[in-house]
């Protein structure tokens, strides 16, 4: 009776005491109340009890953890805080609702306001009163030392960012420029033109292109990406290492890279007026942009010219006389180029692709690490260009290899849940749209491409584009050709970027293993064994990634309102809830109205409709619509800001 009663499941503890138990191909959770915790922290495997709801009634499913199976943090990263005879820690991580009791033995010497990694030594018990208690492993600085902050967010997520010495040394054994032997057998293209477009800043350029036109009107578009796999290779400690990591970390003051600075700036990346090693992907292309012939070939190249995208756009938008000087022999590819990625962008629409536009921005910091400015980071001319460069090449080499029926890495995005469509459809009816689902509740993405379309420019626009995104399911890596719903393609995988993702350089191996012959029985057996391995570890350390991108985001946009309060700016609601609204400013920066600021009405909470109705005025908040609001508070450690809604004339 028992074990039907009893599911195993991973416990995501909430900030706000309670919980909820994930059960894995199970959609809903399960509520756990702080009265029922049994103990467990955030991210423990756990045994529990359903208690109520789930029998068809409609109610959600509440449970009862009866069994910690297994811990899921044994070490956290906090700010200590120094007493007489003890210490204790404030862990960073806000789902860990409990302060670590630190015995001065085990301090290592810390004082108040040092960011510290800690391991676990006791998770403590609620009944018995007794606290969670640990032992300082490592004094990261203080908090207010340059890069401190940073760096405790990247040990908090267990991001590797030093490279073991065996790694090191096999780095540095690579030569640093390609040899006649290395040459033997590639195609060579160095007589060919071809360009590589990144923003300024970048140094591992691991992408060039190359166009031309025949005679026929046929594009020969050439995507040539660095041959990583030429230098790391299989099992080795590069390799290891590369797995381990999965993925390069974009943090607003530093890049975590995949691999040794030694081959992706140096060797690896494709600088101009060097010989480079490459796998190229050679598309003919019609003028409808279907890729009428292909070719994916082992080649030596040398690039003409190291573009940004700065340049490239002011040549294609601009019209910038000074740099359609400089590059004047380049300037007819470009505009070929610009004519190709339209041609593809119309098809990839025509088929339904979902193109959420949303306004990026940049964090720039001085050398302290302190927030100068925060700009708008918008795609132009040429980031699109490249984007759908990068998309028909990774399409074509998924496609090619689907069929080949290889064991493969595929980069696969789901169909949205039905459920969250129905939410989604409801929400924007609120606003007059509507949107076309099946009996099913299934939507083709061509609805959501028209949706995203008709909102554009309006207020409305960026509240509906994140609840449509919300609604969508997590791209990840997959064994199993099932399509990229958000592109609408039938086949993709990630094929360009082998310096930074690690199933790109996976997919290179297998590309090799066959234009080389040499994908044997046994070889075919081998990749059949890793491969679902690596697709399960590489979506897990890109999530690491985001959330740690997020986070370190977060923290800087905190860091800059604290040089703003009592200042008052415009925003637009951008999120609702019980306990108040969010407003997102122009400068990206998020922050919480409370509720019980919101002094001229008690304000109730509208979950359909996610808005703010006042019990007498009736006033209402609703997602998108535009405020003033003045900084209360920002919080670096919280990483949060705080606002408070200017009333009438305020200034």
């Amino acid at each position: 009776m028992r074990q039907n009663s009893t599911l195993t499941g991973r416990f995501i503890s909430n900030p706000r005491g309670f919980g909820f138990v994930e059960i894995e191909d199970q959609e809903e959770d399960i509520y756990i109340s702080e009265d029922n915790l049994n103990g467990a922290f955030h991210n423990d495997t756990v045994e529990v009890e359903i208690i109520s709801g789930g029998g068809g009634d409609g109610k959600r499913r509440e449970g009862r953890i009866i069994n910690i199976l297994l811990r899921g943090i044994t070490e956290l990263v906090g700010t200590y805080q120094a007493n007489p005879t003890f210490g204790f820690v404030v862990p960073d991580n806000r789902r860990i609702t409990e302060d670590i009791f630190i015995p001065v033995e085990h301090s290592k010497g810390a004082v108040t306001g040092d960011k510290v990694l800690l391991t676990l030594t006791d998770y403590g018990d609620k009944k018995k009163r007794t606290k969670p208690e640990g032992k300082v492993l490592q004094i990261i600085g203080n908090i207010n030392d340059p890069g401190v902050d940073i760096l405790s967010i990247v040990m908090g997520y267990d991001i590797p960012y030093e490279f073991p010495e065996k790694v090191i040394n096999q780095a540095n054994k690579c030569p640093d420029r390609v040899s006649e032997a290395d040459m033997y057998g590639r195609e060579d293209l160095r007589s060919v033109t071809m360009v590589t477009i990144d923003g300024e800043d970048a140094k591992d350029l691991d992408d060039a292109v190359s166009l031309s036109i025949d005679e026929k009107g046929l594009y020969h578009l050439g995507v040539h990406i660095a041959d990583v796999s030429n230098y790391v290779q299989e099992s080795s400690a590069l390799d290891r290492e590369a797995l381990k990591r999965g993925t390069s970390v974009y943090l607003v003051d530093r890049v975590i890279p995949m691999l040794p600075h030694t081959l992706s700036n140096g060797i690896c990346s494709l600088n101009h007026g060097e010989d480079r090693l490459s796998l190229s992907c050679l598309m003919t292309i019609d003028k409808n942009g279907t890729v009428v012939d292909h070719d994916i070939v082992e080649s030596v190249i040398n690039v003409n010219e190291r573009m940004s995208y700065t340049d490239v756009a002011k040549i294609l938008e601009d019209r910038d006389e000074e740099v359609t000087k400089r590059y004047k022999d380049l300037v007819p590819m470009f505009e070929d180029m610009a004519e190709l990625s339209g041609i593809l962008r119309k098809k990839r629409e025509s088929k339904g692709a979902i193109d959420f536009d949303f306004p990026e921005s940049k964090i720039i910091l001085d050398e302290k690490g302190e927030v100068i400015d925060i700009v708008p980071h918008e795609r132009n001319t040429a980031t699109r260009l490249i984007e759908d460069f990068m998309l028909i090449a990774n399409e074509t080499v998924a496609e090619h290899f689907y069929y080949m029926q290889s064991p493969f890495v595929y980069r696969v995005h789901e169909k949205p849940d039905p459920e969250k469509i129905t939410s989604l459809s409801s929400f924007v009816r609120g606003f007059g749209y509507h949107i076309k689902t099946g009996t099913d509740g299934r939507i083709h993405p061509m609805e959501l491409q028209k949706l995203l379309k008709k909102v554009r420019d309006t207020k409305e626009e960026g509240v509906i584009s994140r609840m449509a995104l919300r609604s969508m399911m997590q791209a990840r890596y997959s064994t199993e050709c099932t399509g990229h719903f958000g592109l609408s393609f039938d086949f993709y995988c990630h094929f360009t970027s082998p310096i930074r993702r690690y199933p790109d350089l996976q997919i290179h191996r297998i590309i090799k293993d066959y234009i080389r012959g040499r994908m044997s029985d046994r070889k075919l057996s081998h990749y059949e064994e890793i491969l679902d391995e690596v697709c399960r570890h590489s979506s897990e350390t890109e999530r690491r990634a985001e959330e740690a991108e997020r986070e370190t985001d977060k923290l800087k946009k905190a860091q800059f309102m604290e040089n703003h309060i009592g200042e008052i700016f415009e925003g637009i609601v951008s999120g609702a809830c019980s306990f108040g609204m969010y407003v997102e400013l122009d400068n990206s920066c998020e922050g919480l109205v409370r509720a019980a600021d919101m002094e001229d009405d008690f304000y109730i909470f509208d979950e359909l409709n996610l808005r703010l109705i006042g019990e007498m005025t009736k006033k209402e908040y609703t997602l998108g619509q535009k405020v003033r609001v003045r900084v209360l508070g920002a919080d670096r450690l919280t990483k949060t800001i705080d606002f408070r809604l200017c009333t009438d004339g305020e200034d």
